[in-house]
């Protein structure tokens, strides 16, 4: 009689653990497969939250099938306890493993509202944004520039909350002055800017912070990138430039991100600028004579007087032989890589023609031919025609 128990114990149990096994298999499939959420949504974690509320908000809103199985894997998963406060965007069919990943791996907002302060050369402006779940775009919801207009409520309405994201956003061409000035006006940053950085030496970029964050630190960040771009593309600079040192080839990558705008004329455009160097001859360009007046602090805002141009400063190149003794703003990745890298060339001239690039010639016939076809085009423009 014992024997016959203890054998069906024995098939019990077995028929026990056969059963535990498939469901835990059923979990795990429940757990990692695709889930209910048809559509994308923005779910916000706030700061103290536990995963039980968690799962229950996520059930509510249609993202999971089951609360108990979300804590159960994510307590397997050593995770139950990594709960980050921030909004996070939840694709559709998240599985309940992608969304424990998403709200406990790093903590940064993916979705949410967006602040992108974006230091340009004429102007700054801060652009409050909120993501569409729905088509995983931004939505300008305010824009404004803080030097000259008052800030508006929705701003103050939204950007203080906890799970807004904060970016830097530095255009090419921007002067060093001009970045510590705009930041200065930054009201999620702490701390002072300390001393402008040296011109040229900060890489126009776009630059996550956190609130809180520091100036100094940010600034200090900027320096670090351009001098690694710098470092990178002067290793691999092409052979015969006349740049005695890097510092040199940034001061004429920053004369070409003042001369143009369109990214395929800036490796011609440096060709100009050493074949001026090569054959002896001043580099003439308004840009640096510009700067030798406002030192980088604002933008001149009219053109430049004849005296002007014949004024001597260390800057001015219709004065001056060779380059001036610093960059004249912070260039680009992509200028200094056409000041290491420039085209091979003839042309020595060039001057706009109209459609937002410049005509190139390697006359001074060649090149009058064109200032006459661009005044042209200025006085039409001039007369509304």
């Amino acid at each position: 009689m014992w024997r016959n128990i203890a054998s069906n114990f024995l098939t019990i149990a077995i028929l026990l653990l056969v059963v535990a096994a498939g469901l835990v298999a059923w979990g795990q499939r429940q757990y990692a497969g695709p889930g209910p959420l048809a559509e994308a949504i923005c779910f916000k974690v706030e700061r103290g939250a536990n995963l039980r509320g968690v799962a229950t908000d996520l059930a509510e809103r249609g993202a999971i099938g089951s609360g108990y199985i979300f804590r159960v894997g994510a307590d397997y998963e050593d995770r139950s306890g990594s709960l980050k406060a921030g909004s996070f965007l939840i694709s559709p069919h998240a599985s309940m493993q992608e969304i424990v990943d998403a709200i406990t791996r790093s903590g940064q907002s993916t979705c949410g509202t967006e602040v992108n302060f974006r230091i340009g050369v004429n102007a700054a402006d801060m652009v409050l944004r909120e993501l569409d779940p729905a088509t995983n775009r931004y939505v300008e919801v305010v824009k404004f520039d803080p030097a000259t207009e008052a800030v508006p409520q929705a701003y103050i309405d939204r950007a203080q909350g906890l799970d807004v994201r904060f970016r830097i956003t530095l255009a090419e061409g921007v002067t060093s002055w001009q970045v510590v000035e705009a930041l200065k006006r930054a009201d999620f940053l702490d701390g002072e800017a300390g001393e402008v950085p040296p011109e040229g030496r900060l890489a126009p970029d776009s630059y996550e912070v956190v609130r809180g964050g520091t100036r100094a630190d940010l600034l200090a960040e900027m320096g670090r990138r351009q001098e690694a771009v710098l470092a990178e593309l002067w290793a691999s600079r092409a052979e015969g430039l006349p740049y005695a040192t890097p510092e040199e080839a940034l001061t004429m990558a920053s004369i070409v991100e003042k001369e143009t705008g369109v990214p395929e004329e800036r490796r011609r455009v440096a060709s100009v600028f050493l074949n001026r160097l090569a054959q002896g001859m001043k580099l003439q360009t308004d840009p640096t004579v510009i700067y030798g007046l406002t030192k980088g602090q604002g933008v001149l805002g009219r053109g430049l007087r004849q005296s002007e141009l014949r004024g001597r400063t260390p800057y001015n190149t219709y004065v001056i032989d060779g380059l001036p003794p610093t960059p004249i703003a912070n260039p680009g990745r992509e200028s200094i890589a056409a000041a290491l890298d420039p085209e091979t060339t003839d042309y020595l001239f060039f001057v706009a023609d109209g459609s937002g690039g410049h005509a190139f010639a390697t006359t001074l016939a060649e090149h009058n031919d064109n200032v006459a076809k661009w005044r042209a085009i200025e006085a039409q423009q001039g007369s509304g025609n």
